[in-house]
């Protein structure tokens, strides 16, 4: 029998009583009974390949798995792999869990498990998680998988846990560019089909390793409107939301909202090879003037910690960083600021921080807001003066030096505020062998180095709100954020 909620939804749905902000349909399958609906804030980027940052919102909605997986610490812990032994310093021997298949009725092998990794390192872009990590994988038994680094690394199992590194099913790789994660995962719910950048349906897996799911599939919608996604769970159209914005609290009361710490900075990025920030005594002037208390307490209404560095609350290993020793300088030059708005605060960040740094005399002649995905090669290409984001500093592997690496060297993939100091990257470098227990504090004195370049403005520590419909249990609760949907997720009777 319906819940009184999913009555709701289905009375919503055929009556068209409602229309929500961007005039979304429903999805396919959208109110029938047992099936959980989810709005998810980022739009796909890449039709949901695996290859990019869509890989999180595969394993999000739980079609894909990972031969490991984060504990709440950061450490590894058995996914597909149900145990592993480092057999020496270059090659990690994993068993697989028996009894898995892909969705599409494969059974997981050896053979299968490494040719899915075989094709993740051969990518035009490999994942920020194995970038400068030269690995082969190969099977040593029907469910040995034997993965081999050139060089000895201490965090292979962590690295294992990126959601880019799934494991799919043969049939994804018809074309090796561009895998096809439609029916080719292993995780409790299978993708059926995807709706462009405005849904995806799923399918309950009966056959889950784990056992079967608590709900008949999913019908999952990508809303970048904050506002859009609050009307969505308040009006019934979806049970669970991943990103309730601090704006819209009041308007979803009635509805669980679950407050999960995150490893998550939201800084000002000053790019340091533009004609103003080039210049370090312009950037303290930058840093100056901008204030993470006011922010933190204002945009946030105190749902969110003022930054004391690169690493905030959520890692209590972390201290609080030097204030940086450069004197400002006059400020002086005209910027561009440029931030996305599938997190509603940025956009009021970024306008705080124009008011900010127009106060203490620069000239500020554009502020963007635009969706993530067609402003992300922007961004990365140094097109803006001023970068207002949201990055988690444990990004893919749980350790923060592989974030510090994509971040803050000179090469990479993420460097926002296009620092380049060979310091750092020497640091870097130096703190990629070290054993697990002192990459922490490495990771330390590396972000004590970038702060003291004034590359970056700290302005808070994130944490997310997961808005969850009376009577749904089972959300995932994962600082992480690689997992929201899973197996024991399910409505209410």
């Amino acid at each position: 029998m319906p819940s009184p909620h999913r009555f709701a939804r289905v009375v919503a749905l055929l009556a068209g009583a409602l229309v929500l902000s961007g005039c979304f349909a429903a999805a396919p399958g959208g109110g029938a009974e047992n099936r959980l609906g989810v709005a998810l804030s980022f739009q796909p980027v890449a039709n949901l390949s695996p290859y990019s940052d869509d890989a999180l919102l595969l394993t999000k909605l739980g079609t894909t798995e990972t031969l490991t997986v984060l504990d709440a610490d950061g450490m590894p812990r058995p996914g597909l792999a149900e145990s592993w032994e480092q057999t020496d310093p270059r090659t990690l021997r994993l068993n697989l869990r028996p009894g898995v298949t892909f969705h599409d009725g494969t059974p997981l092998t050896a053979e299968n498990a490494a040719a899915s990794i075989n094709h993740v390192t051969t990518a035009t872009t490999p994942p920020r998680a194995i970038k400068g990590v030269q690995l082969t994988a190969r099977a040593a038994g029907e469910r040995t998988l034997e993965i081999t680094t050139a060089e000895p690394d201490p965090i292979l199992p962590q690295r294992l846990t990126a959601p880019q590194l799934a494991i799919l099913a043969p049939s994804a790789y018809a074309d090796p560019a561009a895998p096809n994660p439609v029916r080719a995962g292993t995780g409790p719910y299978a993708l059926d089909s995807v709706q462009g950048t405005s849904g995806a349906t799923l399918s309950a897996n009966p056959g889950y390793w784990g056992g079967p799911p608590k709900t008949a599939g999913i019908d999952a919608r990508f809303i970048a409107d904050g506002a859009s996604r609050a009307n969505a769970l308040r009006a019934g159209e979806v049970d669970v939301v991943d990103t309730v914005p601090v704006s819209q609290l009041p308007t979803v009361s009635g509805n669980e909202v679950l407050d999960v710490p995150l490893p998550r900075l939201v800084g000002a990025h000053l790019n340091t090879r533009s004609a103003v920030f080039a210049d370090p005594a312009t950037r303290a002037a930058a840093r100056q003037a901008i204030d993470p208390v006011a922010i933190a307490q204002g945009v946030y209404a105190g749902q969110a910690d003022p930054a004391r560095g690169l690493f905030g609350p959520a890692s209590p290993w972390a201290g609080e960083a030097p204030r940086p020793a450069t004197a400002p300088g006059a400020a002086r030059g005209t910027i561009r600021i440029a931030t996305y708005d599938e997190r509603p605060e940025l956009p009021e960040i970024a306008s705080v921080v124009a008011e900010n740094l127009r106060a203490a005399g620069f000239q500020v002649s554009d502020v963007v807001a635009q969706e993530y995905s067609t402003i992300e090669s922007d961004l990365l290409s140094g097109s803006y003066d001023v970068v207002i984001g949201a990055r988690n500093y444990s990004v893919d592997t749980g350790d923060p030096i592989s974030y510090l690496s994509s971040d803050w060297t000179c090469d990479g993939a993420y460097n926002l505020s296009r620092l380049c100091d060979p310091a750092i990257d020497a640091a870097v470098d130096a703190a990629r062998s070290a054993p697990i227990e002192e990459r922490e504090r490495a990771a330390v004195r590396i972000a004590e180095q970038v702060i003291g370049t004034d590359a970056v403005v700290p302005i808070a520590h994130e944490r997310t709100r997961i808005g969850v419909a009376p009577g749904v249990r089972g959300v995932a609760q994962d600082g992480f954020d690689h997992r929201l949907i899973t197996a024991e997720t399910a409505l209410g009777a």
